[in-house]
């Protein structure tokens, strides 16, 4: 675990909300991040934690996934793949700075500075429990809820 302090944040989510961290008190908190909508791995990642929704509820855990795409992109993504929860969106990528997930990526041959996909959960409390960097998509979030599962 890196000695990562996230205080507080908040962001402007999908159904014309503001997504903020200290409201979800009282409630497990998973915030994931992840390159681009409308992209293969980030799709399999967004699925897979809308599969497992219901259960993520019942551990009494919200869900929101992070990028730097426009609330307007986040929004078609969000509807077409039937996302229940909801995305935040990271134009300026403050945040992702903020928690250290913009890396320099080698696509198609292109150093590009972009972000790692990277999960991160807090507790009721609000504190940083677990953190994973680096990921592949197939088969995270089933390894998120079996780790909220333990809180």
């Amino acid at each position: 675990m890196s000695d990562l302090h996230i205080a507080d944040f908040a962001l402007p989510a999908t159904g014309n909300t503001t997504f903020k961290l200290s409201d979800q008190r009282g409630k497990n908190v998973v915030v994931y991040f992840y390159p681009k909508d409308n992209t293969p791995g980030c799709t399999v990642e967004g699925q897979e934690f809308r599969d497992l929704h219901a259960d993520f509820e019942q551990a009494g855990t919200v869900v929101v996934g992070v990028s730097r795409d426009s609330l307007k992109s986040h929004e078609g993504f969000k509807s077409k793949q039937g996302f229940p929860f909801e995305l935040l969106s990271d134009t300026e990528g403050t945040l992702c700075e903020r928690f250290g997930v913009m890396k320099q990526k080698n696509m198609y041959g292109k150093l590009v500075r972009g972000i790692e996909r990277s999960t991160f959960v807090f507790d009721k409390t609000g504190k940083l429990v677990k953190e994973w960097r680096g990921l592949k998509a197939p088969g995270h979030a089933a390894e998120v809820l079996a780790f909220v599962q333990t809180l």
